[in-house]
């Protein structure tokens, strides 16, 4: 089991919502203050896997999952297992009287690759996993399967609670037995003798159940079976005499039915001649047909002509142009009257275009004349604003020289000091300059604003240009377009002349459809008289066919009514002649019928003289004897069956008592207690030699672990081999030799486990404030040693720094007067 995400509200001290992410921390710490609720993080997995914690004693301690003020606590935890991933979810509620109970509880298997974000941002109906469970009954064994471990060894494999680390270590040896006993699940052997106790009772009890039975079968001896032979015997004679007796029956019954059947003939014939009945309306059905044919031959007429009048427009229409070439040349018409239109407008446009470029070309000349006099001009003013600084400068130095004394700029003997000027022209030239400076602007501004207007008078003019080329373009391919046409007024002839012909031939059209529809309905009603003279025809057939074996007269078809007069005169005169045959038919039936009577009372009799019931040997005699016959054979087969019952229900009684023998013996064995001696004993063996291999790859091969009498011992290959007792050991020592045993104890839980077990992580809630700084270092190396074997996720509970800080992943856990709150750090 390998935690990914822990979701927690109202649980213990974390009263608001928090979410730790476990993503990617192979190797972590939860770090704080003595009380900010590092532990309460390790119980709310346990408590959202298995509904409680170690420290709270049992299941009962479930109100300490809420906050004191809290009504309502959550916990979800999502984590991988065995290559699946997995919700488990877990709400505790308080009523209204103060009681606190489980509100629901549930775990699903998630997709595959489902990304635990989602729980964050949403997720889709895709995302929704398998339901495993939905209440805490069912929480327990899915769970179970789930993580492959109970309660119990989940909190010695994976989670560690806090002070519980070494007690298996420093245990003395009772105490070790009694817990490898509870984790090892040896106490089976003790159900193991105690199901073997109640499989005795069961045995004897189904032997007291059997006797039962077997007193129901006393009846099934051989005296009873041997009537039931003789039984079966005389039922075999009444077969044999029934069967004799039943051709004279046989007999009598074939003189019967052949009588009724002749009977019934003659009754059947009659019935078919009285039905022959010549329909009311034959004779006018002919008519009909011979007028509809007639109206049908006019409407072929009407249509052939309507059809030859459309062919004519047709051809007219045809041979008077194409109506789409017509409007493609009146619309070029239109289209070059717009375009030279246009064209003309353009070009006075370009005229007047042309002048004003020309004008603002030649005010963009002045201008820039103007710009670059003003230019000039400003230079100029600069040079003399320097000139008068230099004057003012060299000004200021004479009141500084001395007649034949060295002038401090070029050391040279000064023979003559010059008079200092009255004022200073530097004023002036700033004055000057910054009159030259606005003239200069001014005159750059309007430059720039010449250009402009010039330029956009460019491109209009240059637009236009293009646009006049253009439309003389267009022009000129109109013109070769319409090079053959007559002209719009010819045009617009020719079409209406089109539009003439299209009326008239719709007008065709119209009279070719009308006449259609009309030939249309003329052979509907030639095909419905038809029709009623099929129908008359098909009648007159069904009724000679239901007569045909009775050789009635041949038909003549052409005239249906002379044909329907003589099948009814013939269909009388054969009626009057079967009523004279019918009343000896009658006779002969009755004499049959007492023939029959005879010869079934005489079997009757036999059935009588056996001693059974006739039962079906009026209609069926050999099956009625048939039936005896099975009946005493069943009969027989019964007792045969229930004496063998008997046979094996004393063979059954034989089994349940070697059973319950072997039972009571198992049970009488495990009761000892050398059995369970034994099995510990191979139990510790295996545990320590795991343990001496771990403890070898976490310290370096320094220290190896072994047992003697019940206590542990240290082998330090480092000194000579020496062994120590474990409750010698420093600190460090003890911390690694602990972790070797947990480590052990795990792999081998999860080797006795029903299902596999999950160890993909292992949870650490020690105290390590205690710890001198040395064994502080050897146990961060021994835990940095256990991660980095990369077969688990490795966490541990703790407040001290110098641990903190060599993890790489650390959970800082702070609690304020409102809640407890986690920032994940690395």
């Amino acid at each position: 089991m390998r935690p990914l995400r822990l979701d927690l509200a109202g649980f213990t001290v974390f009263r608001e919502p928090t979410t730790i992410d476990f993503t990617d921390a192979d190797f972590f710490a939860l770090v704080g203050p003595t009380g900010s609720g590092k532990s309460t993080v390790l119980d709310a997995i346990c408590f959202a896997l298995y509904g409680t914690v170690p420290r709270w004693g049992g299941s009962r301690g479930i109100a300490n999952a809420l906050a004191p003020s809290a009504v309502e606590a959550r916990v979800r935890l999502v984590f991988d297992s065995a290559g699946s991933r997995y919700v488990a979810t877990r709400v505790v509620r308080r009523d209204s009287r103060g009681n606190v109970k489980t509100g629901n509880a549930g775990l699903q298997r998630m997709p595959d690759g489902f990304d635990v974000t989602k729980l964050d941002t949403g997720m889709s109906p895709e995302d929704l996993g398998e339901a495993l469970a939905g209440t805490p009954a069912q929480m327990d064994a899915a769970v179970q399967v789930a993580v492959g471990l109970p309660y119990e060894q989940f909190t010695s494999c994976v989670v560690l609670p806090q002070g519980q680390f070494a007690d298996f270590l420093h245990a003395k040896p009772a105490a070790r037995q009694e817990i490898l006993v509870n984790l090892l699940g040896l106490g089976v052997y003790q159900k193991v003798q105690e199901k073997a106790t109640k499989r005795a009772g069961d045995a004897e009890a189904d032997i007291a159940a059997l006797d039962r039975l077997l007193a129901g079968l006393i009846d099934a001896d051989e005296a009873t079976l041997a009537a039931a032979g003789q039984r079966v015997e005389a039922m075999h004679r009444l077969a044999e005499d029934v069967r004799a007796a039943v051709p004279e029956l046989d007999r009598a019954r074939a003189s019967a039915e052949t009588a009724a059947a002749r009977l019934t003939a003659l009754d059947g014939e009659l019935a078919e001649l009285d039905r022959i009945h010549p329909p009311a309306d034959v004779a006018a059905v002919a008519l009909a047909v011979n007028d509809a044919r007639a109206a049908a031959a006019e409407t072929v007429a009407a249509v052939t002509l309507a059809e030859e009048q459309e062919e004519k427009v047709r051809g007219e229409l045809a041979s008077a142009g194409d109506p789409t070439l017509l409007r493609l040349l009146l619309q070029a018409h239109t289209e070059r009257d717009r375009v030279a239109a246009e064209a003309d407008a353009l070009a006075a446009g370009l005229t007047a275009a042309a002048t004003d470029h020309t004008a603002a070309l030649a005010a963009l000349d002045r201008a820039r004349v103007a710009a670059e006099r003003a230019s000039l001009e400003l230079e100029t003013a600069r040079g003399a604003y320097q000139e008068a600084q230099t004057a003012d400068r060299a000004a200021a130095l004479r009141g500084h020289l001395t007649a034949g004394a060295p002038c401090p700029v070029c050391e040279q003997e000064v023979h003559l000091v010059p008079a200092v000027p009255a004022g200073s022209a530097v004023t002036a030239a700033e004055a000057a300059g910054h009159a030259a400076r606005t003239a200069a602007d001014a005159a750059t501004k309007l430059f720039t604003e010449r250009d402009r207007a010039a330029r956009a008078l460019e491109r209009d003019l240059d637009r236009a240009r293009a646009r006049h080329d253009q439309l003389a373009a267009a022009l000129s391919e109109l013109d070769t377009r319409l090079t053959d046409s007559p002209g719009p007024a010819a045009l617009r002839r020719e079409l209406a002349a089109l539009d003439k012909l299209r009326g008239q031939l719709d007008r065709a059209g119209t009279a070719v459809r009308t006449a259609r529809e009309a030939s249309r309905r003329a052979r509907a009603g030639v095909e419905s008289a038809e029709e009623r003279v099929r129908l008359a025809g098909r009648d007159f057939d069904t009724a000679r066919d239901r007569i045909a074996r009775l050789g009635p007269p041949a038909a003549d078809r052409d005239d249906l009514a002379a044909a329907w007069a003589a099948l009814r005169d013939w269909a009388r005169r054969e009626a009057d002649r079967r009523r004279a045959d019918r009343v000896d038919a009658a006779a002969e039936v009755a004499r049959a019928r007492d023939a029959v009577d005879t010869a079934a009372a005489a079997i009757a009799a036999l059935f009588t003289a056996a001693g059974t019931e006739p039962g079906r040997a009026g209609t069926d005699p050999v099956g009625a004897a048939a039936v005896a016959v099975v009946a005493a054979e069943a009969e027989q087969k019964r007792l045969a069956q229930r004496h063998e019952q008997a046979q094996q229900l004393n063979g059954k009684r034989a089994e349940h008592e070697a059973a319950a023998r072997t039972a009571r013996s198992l049970a009488g064995h495990l009761r000892a207690n050398n059995f369970e001696r034994w099995l510990l004993a191979e139990a510790l063996d295996l545990l320590v030699d795991g343990a001496s291999r771990i403890l070898r790859e976490l310290t370096g091969g320094q220290y190896e672990l072994t047992h003697d009498k019940g206590e542990f011992y240290v082998v330090d290959q480092h000194d000579a081999g020496l062994r120590r007792g474990v409750r010698t050991l420093s600190g460090g020592e003890t911390f690694q030799a602990s972790l070797a045993l947990a480590l052990a104890l795990s792999e081998q839980l999860a080797g006795l486990s029903t299902t596999t077990a999950s160890l993909e992580s292992i949870l650490l809630d020690e105290g390590f404030g205690t710890l001198d700084v040395a064994t502080l270092d050897t146990v961060a190396a021994t835990l940095e040693t256990l991660a980095a074997r990369g077969d688990r996720m490795v966490g541990v509970v703790t407040h001290v720094p110098a641990l903190a800080e060599r993890v790489p992943v650390r959970f800082e856990v702070r609690k304020d007067a409102r809640t407890a709150r986690v920032e994940r750090i690395g």
